[in-house]
């Protein structure tokens, strides 16, 4: 069967190479072109999306670069296989928000990185490029009113309420601006129905865990590194769970049911929902 990409969104402001990339990516992403697939030559794809040959290669060179493809001399361009190196998380956002219902079900430290991933799908929604009807957010997050395994003082690994004050406002911040901007969609009629709770528990989260769409999940441990931060005006040496350092790992259903990646991602929701049903304590951003 031949592959034929997507058509592009003409109201697409992005640069040109920018459009066939993502366009490409989110084929990728959704199995349209599998893994070790050989992608159409650079003439089939001049021709389909209307750019200069300079474009379509600057393009594929953006996708190589996000490891999604790789360039075989004399051979072509193939789809890389999805084991050979970690995966983005935010075009896998932006494409779960092209489905008519959207769920992403997020657990980890602070949700720092989930609101960053979530801005360039929101904006599409409201100049109405993205139109799904329904959105469920659900956020999972350590308890910062108990004593955690870290962040801690660096000189005797002891607990400091100053530290956990200090990330409890940017847990709170952070779904608090989530919350906003998805009931902010609802208001303006943009979208039906939305949603987004949060709830925390009382273990340190050592790992962060986004399930989208029921479909596709991302894991990454937490590395633990020597920091220092300032909280209520003192400079403090800790050991802090480090986000930026979690590089993430993507499992698909879309790789077939009988796949390590579908059995993941099955997992992965099992879990999600175990603790959320037992153990989770709904949290109000507004501590009110």
């Amino acid at each position: 069967m031949t592959f034929a990409p997507e058509p592009l969104d003409p109201d697409d402001d992005r640069p040109p190479y920018e459009q066939v990339a993502r366009s490409l990516g989110a084929a990728i992403r959704t199995k349209k072109l599998a893994p070790g697939e050989k992608l159409p030559s650079h003439s089939k794809l001049t021709e389909h999306y209307g750019f200069a040959r300079a474009t379509i290669q600057r393009a594929l060179r953006e996708l190589e670069d996000e490891g999604l493809v790789v360039s075989r001399k004399g051979s072509g361009v193939f789809v890389r296989n999805r084991t050979e190196r970690p995966a983005g998380l935010r075009p896998y956002v932006e494409q779960a928000f092209a489905s008519r219902n959207v769920s992403i079900d997020f657990a980890g430290f602070s949700s720092e990185t989930l609101h960053g991933a979530l801005q360039e799908p929101l904006d599409k929604i409201r100049v109405g490029r993205l139109t799904p009807i329904s959105i469920n957010i659900r956020i999972l997050v350590p308890d910062m009113d108990v004593p955690q395994a870290a962040p801690v003082r660096k000189e005797d690994c002891s607990d400091d309420p100053r530290l956990r004050s200090r990330m409890h406002r940017m847990m709170a911040n952070y779904t608090r601006s989530i919350s906003d901007a998805i009931s902010e969609l609802s208001h303006l009629g943009l979208v039906k129905e939305s949603n987004v709770s949060v709830r925390v528990h009382s273990g340190t989260q050592f790992f962060k865990l986004y399930v989208i769409n029921n479909e596709d999940a991302f894991f990454g441990y937490y590395p633990i590194r020597p920091n220092k931060v300032v909280a209520q005006g003192e400079a403090i040496e800790i050991y802090d769970l480090v986000g930026k350092d979690a590089i993430l790992f993507h499992y698909s259903v879309n790789e077939g049911d009988s796949s390590s990646g579908a059995q993941q991602v099955e997992q992965a929701r099992m879990w999600f929902d175990s603790v959320w049903d037992t153990i989770g304590r709904d949290f109000n951003p507004d501590g009110h």
